[in-house]
This record gives C-alpha cells, sequence and structure tokens, in this order.
C-alpha cells in the first residue's frame, strides 16, 4: 500500500479504541524516539558544542542589520503563521471541515495528531535543554520557554505538511495545486521569519523542522490500514 495512499486504499471504520491504540503503538511510541534525539542534539548544543551557538549568530546578526520596517512587518505576519493558537485553530478547523466531508473521523485528526505529537516533544525538550535565544534584539516576545527547539517552526511544519498530505485528495486539479504549495511553503516562510526576527539560532528552526517533518510523518501512519485485498497491513 502507498503511504500516500493510505487513507483512499482502506476507508474502513476503525473503533475509537483501536485507533488509539495505534496511535499509541505507531505514533506516540516512535516519537519518543524522536524526542530522545532532539534533547540529545540539544544537550550538545547547550553544553559541549556551545560555540556553534556562538558562530551560529553571525546569521542572526546579518538578518539583523538588514532590517527595515518593511520586513519587520512581513515577517511579523510569517511569524504569526507559526504561533501555537493560530497552528491549533487551523488544525481544529481543518480537522473539522476534513470530518464534515469525508465523514471519516479518523482521517480527519490527522493534522491534531501531529501539532499534538510535536508540541508535546517541544515542550519537554525546550525545558530540559534550557538554550539562550541569540544575543540579537528580538523583534517578539520572547516566550517563557527556551530557543532549542523552534517551537513556531516545529508547529507550522507539522501541521502544513499534514496539509499537503492531505491535499492530495482534493479531486479539482487547480485548488489541489494552490493548496500544497501555499501549505509547501508556509514553514520555509516561518523558518525565515524567526531567524530574522532574532528569536532562533538556525540549528533551533532546523530541529523544529525535523520535529515537524517526523511528527506529520507519525501522525498520517498512525492508523493501521490494509489493501484492498485485506492480506497485508500498512
Amino acid at each position: 500500500m502507498a503511504f500516500l495512499t493510505r487513507y483512499e486504499d482502506d476507508t474502513r471504520r476503525p473503533s475509537v479504541g483501536s485507533a488509539l491504540k495505534d496511535a499509541a503503538v505507531r505514533a506516540v511510541a516512535p516519537s519518543l524516539l524522536l524526542f530522545a534525539g532532539i534533547v540529545g542534539i540539544g544537550l550538545l548544543l547547550a553544553g559541549p558544542l556551545k560555540s556553534v551557538g556562538s558562530s551560529e549568530e553571525s546569521v542572526n546578526r546579518d538578518l539583523a542589520a538588514g532590517r527595515t520596517p518593511t520586513w519587520d512587518s512581513v515577517t511579523m505576519v510569517w511569524s504569526h503563521i507559526g504561533n501555537t493558537e493560530y497552528v491549533i485553530g487551523v488544525a481544529v478547523l481543518v480537522a473539522l471541515i476534513v470530518w464534515w466531508r469525508t465523514k471519516q473521523w479518523w482521517y480527519a485528526v490527522v493534522p491534531v495528531l501531529a501539532i499534538t505529537l510535536q508540541a508535546t516533544i517541544f515542550v519537554i525538550a525546550a525545558a530540559i535543554v534550557g538554550r539562550a535565544r541569540p544575543e540579537v534584539s528580538h523583534l517578539d516576545p520572547a516566550p517563557p520557554t527556551s530557543s532549542y527547539p523552534s517551537g513556531h517552526q516545529g508547529a507550522s511544519t507539522a501541521l502544513y505538511l499534514s496539509l499537503v498530505l492531505m491535499a492530495s485528495r482534493i479531486t479539482h486539479p487547480v485548488l489541489r495545486t494552490v493548496v500544497t504549495v501555499l501549505c509547501g511553503i508556509a514553514p520555509f516562510l516561518v523558518a525565515y521569519a524567526r531567524l530574522y526576527r532574532g528569536m532562533h539560532h538556525p540549528s533551533d528552526v532546523a530541529m523544529g523542522a525535523v520535529n515537524g517533518i517526523l511528527s506529520a510523518l507519525l501522525a498520517w501512519g498512525y492508523l493501521r490500514r490494509e489493501r484492498p485485498s485485506g492480506q497485508t497491513r500498512a
């Protein structure tokens, strides 16, 4: 069964109990390995490899030196599309619309599961690592969490990659292309904005993206699906 078409190839309704069990085994359990990897790299960056952060800040300083009122305003919007409130709102709205259109709640919950996995990993990892933010002026209020990994980047990547995967089921070719392109570029806009606005080191953004990508893929594959023949599970 193709990973991308798994929800089209098998449209059977699972029970809530079996879906929760699959989520625990196929999404939550593997996310523990992702969490361990992110924390391990973060502790290295905040400890033995702390000098890496100092060298990375040249990127932040260069971007800060080139700030203009226009780009300050543009990047403020780009940064906002990675805000927790915005991401949660979009994920819930999309889930409700998809549920209404497809009548498949087990499919509609994918973006919500993706951002939940990402957020859980991010919050705990940030508390453990405690990396300081770049030493440049910050254009956004600094959240109480540390700089690593980027929560904005992780949240936007998890959400919009989930929507890119879901967009593959849109039958209208123009609409499918528009949704795919817009959702595909959104995480890159967030990444640039967070660096430009002095909120994260490049490695914070990179690991936030890794967190978001893998969380989205785990969420997409959380439910066991079968081939039409019913012989092989995926």
